[in-house]
Parts: structure tokens; C-alpha cells; sequence
């Protein structure tokens, strides 16, 4: 029998809201006459559920006894008496893009005691995944989350702790980095829908993984755009209820600028944010592009205040609700405001993604010449901070913008030519060895550990052979992981907030910093680059103490690669004479292209 007619009083909540005695549907559509909800229940009428007005511009009915799977879509009469069917855009799960709504019910999905916690930010290695590229199984289908989740215990093996996925929210199309989300509520359907992402977000969490997820509030759409004059109503032919009707819309990915001022608009993005937490428990999230989101056209003078609020509030609600959580912006103007605390007037960011760190450490690789290669701006991008905290930025040498967009993967740019060899080994794992030795909370993209080549594409997959090709590669960058964690003991200063670039050599292309949380052995850390084609024998370096020094990583081993030259020993003895302004010294080898990580052993 199919429900019937609404007889009983809407319960609270946005969309279509399940309870025990049917499903609750609520919409926001303030300049629209009337509205029903119509769909499998009802035999797509258009009249059988019509909708009650309440305040504010919202419409709400019961439909007693209706289940979870049933689809619907609104039926809006419009101002001008013409009628539009929009899908929900509070729709937990469409049938696609252009498809229908589908009652959801998000209480329903088995944990199964699923009690993970995200570790500290000064002990976080990031992977960042797109789900339909990263392991995609059929030819001409995207991954999902179910092949996504097949290769969790390659991440598992490698160490690090947490993804950070590409944006899952419904978008037009089957293929798509993501960034044009249609359906802001709605999991992608293409990557098997809310279930599966609830599924991947568990399974990662069994194997000590956290879930970072990329939310898109810059812009909506612009295809497949139901929220488009949703209600019918809009000025200056913009679009309507939910954006901006004025020049503040317009953005570089279309005319579709959310309207921050709004209250109700403000309501579903912060909705939208918490909802990622809630319902799918992920343990972050990272905002795409904030520059567009606090300023029109992102020239520093033309500020969207109502943009800042709004990050604000989220960012405070996150960390008042989800202590544990992690707020990441995509900013890349370094503004320190983005990463200072809410009560000092700033966004409230945990941390951002630093510009000033990923493009002069990739020019530092890619240039060709070593005479051309700059230690000083290599200093500058080791040190860099946002609000004197080591940890409130993400470095990295690669991620989806950095390897497309007219760039490439860092082995490629290294040598177009030949992309496996020598250099792009060196040169490219030399990078890697900055990324997770310096300050910051470290990021690699896939593939990344396996010297994945040419450049990112949302429709080409990774190509899993490599990660048996190269795979002492993978081992280098586990072992990177390794010390960065200090999971032997021995490196903690590499998640300590300390750190002194104390020897810059130009015209030998030699770096050396230390970096420590208390000092002392075990704890302080020395990491030497060479960023020469030159290995450097008997060469003199400031240490901070006298005694045994070993090498916890040699990027130069030739348990990484068959072509490495195994170029210096695996410890040293430091004299207590001052050099470098630290007080003992030794003379050293390494190998061209390549870092050593240094510590003594504690006791």
C-alpha cells in the first residue's frame, strides 16, 4: 500500500528525515507559491503531498509510513505560476546528477564499534587520494570507494595515518577531480553512495587511517545545478535564493558564489560541514581555495567579510564539537590570519597548505643546472611558520594542483625524457626527504611512492605495477614516514616544534638543519642535503653534540633503488670543537642528490 496522506506534525531537520513513523520532508524555497512533495510513493504526483508554508520561507510535510530508499524530488509552484521539480538540496544520496533525491536514513549504517581517534597534529603523515583514479578496476568506469578501499592496507604498509580524499559530494558526470559539487549533501553516486564512503571511512579507521575530506563552499556547480534559481526568484539574471545576485558572484570556476550573508545559506554550508563529521565520523576537513571564498576576485581588496564570519563559525563549532578534528584551508597568500585562533579575529584553521614551502622546494629539484639551484630560498622554505607553530601548515612537493594544470608529477618535471631514471629518482626523493623532515604537518598525492609520471587526470588511474617496480621507492618513502613518527625512538625531534637552519651552502648546493622538541639524544635531529650532481666526501658540518652520530636515513641506499651509489657510512663520530655555531663537528659523506637523517641513540 503506498503511504498515506500527511496526517501527522513534521519533526525537526532539513531534507527528508526518516523516523519510526515515516519520513519528515522539509525545504527551504521562500519565493515559491506552493510546494508538494512527489515520488515512487506516491506515483510522482505532483498534488497528493502538498507541503505546509512555516517561517522563513520554508515548507514542510509528514508522509507516515514511508522507508528509507524511497525516491522524491519537490514539485515548486512558482511566482509566476509555472512549476519546477527540484532534487532535495539537503539529499542524502541522489540517484545521480540529474536523477532523483532518495530517502536516506544515516542512523542506519553498522559502525561496528568504530571508536578511532585522529592522532596529533605534530603526528600526522597525510596521503591525499582521488577515489576515481587511485584504483580504478574497470576500464571506462571511475574507482570507488570499494577499490579504494582495496589498496588501505598498501597505505597501511606504507605509514602513514591519514588520507585526505578529493571531494565525494554528487557532481555532474561519472569522472571528475570533484570541485564542481552539484549536490552538496549527496556522496557521489558513481563512488557507490553514502553506504560505501561510511564503509571506506571504517575501514580506514581499522588500520589506524584517518579520513580528511576536501569540501568545496567557493562555488557551487556550475552543472547539474538544481540550486539554480531553486525557487524561481533571482536579480541581474544570477542565480537566485542561494548565491550572490550581484558582481560578488562571479568566480574562476563560474557565476555561482554562494551568498555568505545569507542566513539560511549560512546554515546548510555550516549543516554541510558538520554533516561530514556526524554522519560519516571523518576526522577533518579540508576547505578548497578559501581565497575565493573571503574575497571576490582574490586581489587582496576585494574582501567578502560575511565569507570570514562564516569560516569562523565553522571552525569554532568544529573544534567545540569535534576536539579531535582537523580544519585545513587551502589558501596559498600566506595569511597568517587563516590559521589564528577565532578569539585573535582569525579564521580558526588548524592548518593550511603552504605555498611558501611546495614551490621552492619543487624549483629546487626541477631546475636543471645546480648552479641554478638556491639554498637560500631552500633555508626560507624549511623555516617558514604560520603563527609561530611549526605544525599549522602542510608541506608537501606534490598534490592534484601541483601535478596538473599545465605542471606535472615532480619525477616528470625533473626529466621529461625519462621519468624512471637516475635524476627523477634523486631529485624527486631528495624533495620527499624535505617534505618529511622539515616543519609541518607532511602530505604526499598518489602514487607519489611509486614514481608515478606525467600528470594528474581524473579519467587515467594509477598504475599499480609501479608500486612493484619501485618498490624500493616505496620503502624509502616508508622509511620516511617511519622516522617522521619516530616510531623507533630515535627521531623525535623530527615532531618537535624546534628547528635551526645552521649551515647554507651555496656554492656547494649543502643544506643542514637540526631540528629537536627537548634535545638531546634521541631527540635532536640533523638532516643534511645535497642538491648537487657531486657527492661530498670529508665534508666538515656543525653538530650539536660530541660522540656517535648514525644515519637513521641515507636516501642514497641501495636498498632504494638498484642505481643508487650507497655513497657513506652508517655513523660517525663528532669532535667537540664548535663549527656551524653548534658545539662539536665531524667530516661527513653524501651522496650527490641526496639526504641524510642523523640522531645518536638515546641512553
Amino acid at each position: 500500500m503506498p503511504p498515506s496522506p500527511a496526517t501527522s506534525a513534521p519533526i525537526s531537520g532539513m531534507g527528508a528525515v526518516p523516523h519510526d513513523g515515516g519520513v519528515t520532508f522539509r525545504v527551504w524555497a521562500p519565493s515559491a507559491q506552493q510546494v508538494s512533495v512527489k515520488g515512487s510513493f506516491n506515483d510522482w504526483s505532483d498534488t497528493a503531498h502538498p507541503m505546509q508554508a512555516e517561517d522563513n520561507g520554508h515548507w514542510a510535510v509528514d508522509v507516515p509510513e514511508l522507508k528509507a530508499g524511497a525516491e522524491y524530488k519537490f514539485h515548486l509552484t512558482l511566482a509566476d505560476g509555472s512549476s519546477v521539480d527540484r532534487i532535495d538540496p539537503q539529499a542524502r544520496q541522489v540517484t545521480n546528477s540529474v536523477g532523483t533525491g532518495v530517502v536516506y536514513d544515516s542512523a542506519a549504517f553498522d559502525w561496528q564499534g568504530d571508536d578511532f581517534t585522529l592522532p596529533t597534529h605534530d603526528a600526522l603523515v597525510i596521503y591525499e587520494l582521488h577515489i576515481g583514479s587511485f584504483n580504478a578496476e574497470e576500464s571506462g568506469s571511475p574507482g570507488n570507494f570499494a577499490s579504494a578501499t582495496a589498496q588501505l592496507d598498501h597505505l597501511q604498509r606504507l605509514g602513514v595515518n591519514a588520507v585526505q580524499v578529493m571531494p565525494v559530494a554528487e557532481f555532474a558526470g561519472d569522472f571528475s577531480w570533484g570541485y564542481n559539487p552539484a549536490h552538496l549533501f549527496a556522496v557521489e553516486s558513481a563512488y557507490g553512495g553514502p553506504d560505501a564512503f561510511k564503509t571506506f571511512v571504517r575501514e580506514a579507521h581499522s588500520r589506524g587511517i584517518g579520513v580528511i575530506l576536501d569540501v568545496v563552499y567557493n562555488h557551487f556547480g556550475p552543472s547539474d545545478l538544481d540550486l539554480w534559481r531553486f525557487d524561481g526568484w533571482s536579480e541581474n539574471d544570477k542565480g537566485g535564493i542561494y548565491f550572490y545576485n550581484d558582481d560578488r558572484s562571479s568566480t574562476p570556476w563560474g557565476d555561482t558564489r554562494p551568498d555568505y550573508g545569507r542566513s539560511e545559506v549560512r546554515q546548510f554550508i555550516r549543516d554541510n560541514a558538520l554533516m561530514w563529521l556526524n554522519e560519516y565520523r571523518v576526522d577533518g576537513l579540508r576547505f578548497d581555495m578559501t581565497l575565493y571564498m573571503r574575497t571576490i576576485r582574490g586581489e587582496g581588496n576585494d574582501d567578502l567579510p560575511d565569507a570570514w564570519s562564516l569560516m569562523q563559525w565553522i571552525t569554532k563549532d568544529i573544534r567545540a564539537s569535534h576536539p579531535h578534528a582537523i580544519t585545513i584551508a587551502e589558501d596559498l597568500r600566506e595569511n597568517q590570519g587563516m590559521t589564528a585562533q577565532v578569539d585573535e579575529g582569525g579564521a580558526g584553521f588548524h592548518a593550511q597548505w603552504d605555498a611558501c614551502f611546495v614551490h621552492p622546494v619543487r624549483h629546487s629539484v626541477i631546475t636543471p643546472n645546480d648552479a641554478d639551484r638556491s639554498m637560500a630560498a631552500v633555508r626560507d622554505a624549511i623555516a617558514y611558520r604560520y603563527n609561530d607553530d611549526a605544525f599549522r601548515r602542510v608541506v608537501y612537493s606534490e598534490s592534484h594542483d601541483e601535478v596538473a594544470n599545465g605542471k606535472a608529477r615532480v619525477p616528470q618535471e625533473v626529466n621529461p625524457g625519462d621519468a624512471e631514471g637516475w635524476y627523477a629518482q634523486k631529485r624527486s626523493t631528495l624533495a620527499a626527504a624535505l617534505v618529511f623532515t622539515s616543519p609541518g604537518v607532511p602530505m604526499l598525492f598518489q602514487g607519489q611512492e611509486f614514481l608515478q609520471g606525467e600528470w594528474f587526470r581524473d579519467d587515467v588511474p594509477l598504475d599499480w605495477h609501479q608500486n612493484e617496480s619501485f618498490s624500493g621507492i616505496v620503502r624509502l618513502y616508508h622509511d620516511l614516514v617511519r622516522v617522521r613518527l619516530n616510531r623507533d625512538g630515535l627521531t623525535r625531534g623530527l615532531t618537535g616544534q624546534g628547528c635551526h637552519v645552521f649551515h647554507v651552502n651555496d656554492a656547494m648546493n649543502v643544506i643542514a638543519f637540526q631540528r629537536w622538541r627537548e634535545h638531546g639524544a634521541g631527540d635532536d635531529v640533523v638532516v643534511v642535503l645535497n642538491f648537487s650532481a657531486e657527492a661530498r666526501d670529508d665534508y666538515l658540518l656543525g653538530l650539536p653534540e660530541a660522540g656517535t652520530w648514525w644515519v637513521r636515513v641515507n636516501t642514497d641506499s641501495r636498498f632504494y633503488s638498484p642505481d643508487f651509489q650507497q655513497h657513506g657510512s652508517a655513523s660517525f663520530d663528532a669532535l667537540p670543537e664548535a663549527r656551524d655555531g653548534l658545539a662539536a663537528h665531524a667530516p661527513l659523506s653524501i651522496g650527490p642528490y641526496t639526504a641524510l637523517v642523523l640522531s645518536q641513540h638515546p641512553g
